[in-house]
């Protein structure tokens, strides 16, 4: 089946608010606009306004709420509409979600997962265009994702609910539109490890994102010279993780 990045992405948050009544989705324009980038459109039709929440321009305050429902046993999915913007919610990302079971000796947890659009591509300026994924994965407490495959973006939600910690999960906005083949044996990703993409001998490429695709394509082009190039993905071609303290 051929779907796009944007359509696997629809796939896994139907998924996730079909499967799980703990499960709520809200974040600005999530609701009746679908999405900035069209993500969530229909879902509002689908399962109403209580499980997809159109929130103010308040970043720290709805990222907050996310972190005191998942205190209290919900599965929140937070979108912040790029992650230019999760910089107003820092505190709340950086000195609740990620330090909360530290703090408390592991007696509370944070389920929490954190959606935002990541990169630049679109002409869409300054305070659209940065990637912070980088710089969150080095913050103890936090998972940092980052799907570089329509089958990533189908299958890493699910596993990032499933975790007791907070997820950060970072779309590049390039990749929405492009299409791939899901296979439909595969239902699950491994968020834990890298995966080899590519086997090679002579060299190898370290990479996630919309990066794995270039990558791809320069293996490619090496191996047109006789290059063996491995293009390795970082936790199944796009995760950044960092343990729990």
């Amino acid at each position: 089946m051929r779907i796009t990045y944007r359509e696997a992405c629809r796939q896994a948050l139907r998924d996730a608010l079909a499967s799980d009544p703990r499960c709520f989705l809200m974040g600005e324009d999530v609701g009746r606009y679908g999405g900035c980038y069209a993500v969530s459109k229909g879902l509002l039709e689908e399962f109403g306004p209580e499980r997809v929440v159109d929130t103010p321009l308040s970043e720290n305050g709805f990222t907050g709420l996310g972190i005191g429902a998942a205190l209290a046993g919900l599965r929140p999915i937070v979108e912040i509409m790029t992650c230019n913007f999760s910089l107003l919610a820092l505190d709340q990302i950086m000195n609740s979600a990620a330090s909360l079971s530290h703090m408390t000796g592991g007696q509370l947890a944070v389920p929490l997962v954190i959606r935002m659009a990541t990169g630049a591509g679109r002409q869409l300026a300054a305070q659209h265009s940065h990637s912070l994924e980088g710089w969150y994965a080095h913050i103890p407490g936090l998972k940092v994702l980052v799907p570089g495959t329509v089958e990533d973006a189908r299958w890493m939600l699910a596993a990032a609910l499933a975790d007791p910690n907070p997820v950060l999960i970072f779309e590049h906005i390039v990749l929405y539109n492009v299409e791939d083949e899901l296979d439909r044996a595969v239902s699950a990703v491994d968020i834990a490890h890298a995966k080899v993409r590519r086997p090679g001998r002579d060299v190898s490429f370290v990479t996630y994102g919309n990066s794995l695709p270039r990558c791809l394509v320069a293996a490619d082009a090496l191996a047109a010279e006789g290059i063996a190039a491995e293009v390795d993905g970082l936790t199944n071609t796009g995760a950044i993780t960092l343990p729990q303290v």
